[in-house]
């Protein structure tokens, strides 16, 4: 069978809805500056869907500093990976910065989180090992899991006697030299909950194991200064491989791996992505530490993010929708219903209210279920926040049409 024709008639869970969907319900074009107030379809928008969470992204500040580092390296520079001609004292002294705010010996620059996070994995585990992760993992490292040739298992979401289990039949099959990596989150991006890191780390006392945990939406967010879902949760010394994203708090491309000095250079040498792919360009380098900086400069905007978190929520909660109890910024909406209630959820709430909101419903999360994910940011103002609820308010018949419910919402 031509491979073309088979592709044409097997389009995926999500391919009816990038067709049908174009433009509006998928890829949508969101116009104008990075910020709580953007253009859609020519429409003004409060938007609740963009991931800036500190609204750093279009800072006057960062913006002049973006345009004298572009004007003085483009973008092109440096040209080759970093194990090559890749590498410049920028990429070093962001590393260093990382390290220090991360409160971990060494860090290592990733150019994409998702491809990074999937060539670490690979890199870190070979056949003789076990890899154990929890089972509403991201799909980053859903997919590092498919690449690495260790023995993998999964752990029911948050469930410290499923990943018990894990451990028990892992370390009954280990060799003299086989070893353990669990995998899991900081914060679960749709849902919000916070990864049960405490209870993981105690379970280091039974089993020998290490653990990676993908922080994309604590890194900038959580904890008294911004480091991460481990210091939130007082367990960051436990965590000892940590990732964190840029495309968050940061808003800009790029990632990293904080962790032991040893780690570090054999990640160096046996990442895949990293070794055989291009360098950040000097330019983003160069912004990602002004940005580092402004963040650990501006606690305020971090309380100010927690502060319109809370008032959302809680807005949300008293005029009687179903909020999952997330314990980061994403605030999660839950009504029961199908893929056109979905739609028409998102369309009312732009159409008719000026009001940019984004949903999933099945094959994202379970059937019966929409989820409207909500973003909040530092940027937001009390205006927004009651612009929203009064939205939300006057879309309750259609919203709340079938009585919501709680479910274990997958990723």
């Amino acid at each position: 069978m031509d491979l073309f024709d088979k592709l044409e008639g097997r389009p995926g869970p999500l391919g009816a809805f990038t067709s049908d969907g174009y433009g509006y319900y998928t890829f949508p074009k969101l116009e104008g500056p990075i910020g709580p107030e953007m253009k859609f379809n020519g429409k003004d928008m409060v938007v609740w869907s963009v991931n800036d969470y500190l609204s750093v992204g279009n800072h006057p500040h960062i913006r002049e500093v973006d345009k004298k580092a572009a004007e003085q390296y483009g973008f092109s520079n440096p040209m080759g990976a970093r194990l090559m001609t890749g590498n410049s004292n920028e990429h070093e002294a962001l590393e260093r910065e990382l390290s220090d705010f991360m409160h971990k010996p060494k860090s290592l620059l990733l150019n994409y989180g998702y491809q990074g996070i999937m060539s670490v994995i690979h890199a870190l585990v070979d056949r003789n090992d076990f890899l154990i992760y929890d089972e509403l993992s991201h799909a980053c490292i859903v997919d590092g899991k498919q690449l690495a040739m260790a023995e993998k298992s999964v752990f029911k979401h948050n469930d410290m006697e499923s990943l018990e289990k894990q451990l028990k039949r892992a370390v009954s099959k280990m060799k003299p030299n086989s070893s353990i990596l669990v995998v899991t989150e900081g914060v679960f991006g749709m849902t919000g909950d916070l990864g049960k890191l405490r209870e993981i780390i105690a379970l280091k006392e039974k089993y020998p194991f290490r653990l990676l945990v993908d922080d994309a939406h604590g890194f900038g967010t959580l904890g008294h200064d911004g480091s991460g879902a481990g210091t939130q949760l007082g367990c960051h010394d436990g965590i000892d491989i940590y990732f964190g994203t840029f495309a968050k708090a940061v808003a800009l491309i790029g990632a990293f791996i904080a962790t032991e000095p040893r780690v570090i250079e054999f990640l160096k040498a046996n990442t895949r992505s990293q070794i055989f792919a291009k360098s950040l360009p000097t330019a983003l380098v160069i912004s990602a530490r002004e940005r580092l900086k402004l963040i650990r400069q501006n606690p305020q905007w971090r309380e100010k993010l927690w502060e319109n978190t809370r008032k959302l929520r809680e807005g949300l909660i008293n005029i009687g929708y179903n909020v999952l109890p997330s314990e980061s910024p994403v605030t999660p909406v839950l009504t029961a219903g199908s893929t056109d209630l979905c739609q028409t959820i998102m369309r009312e709430m732009r159409e008719e209210h000026g009001v940019f909101v984004s949903g999933v419903a099945y094959p994202v999360v379970p059937k019966g279920v929409v989820l409207i994910r909500l973003i909040p940011m530092a940027g937001h103002t009390d205006a927004h926040i009651e612009k929203t609820l009064a939205a939300f308010e006057a879309i309750k018949p259609i919203a709340l049409k079938k009585p919501a419910f709680e479910e274990n919402v997958t990723v």
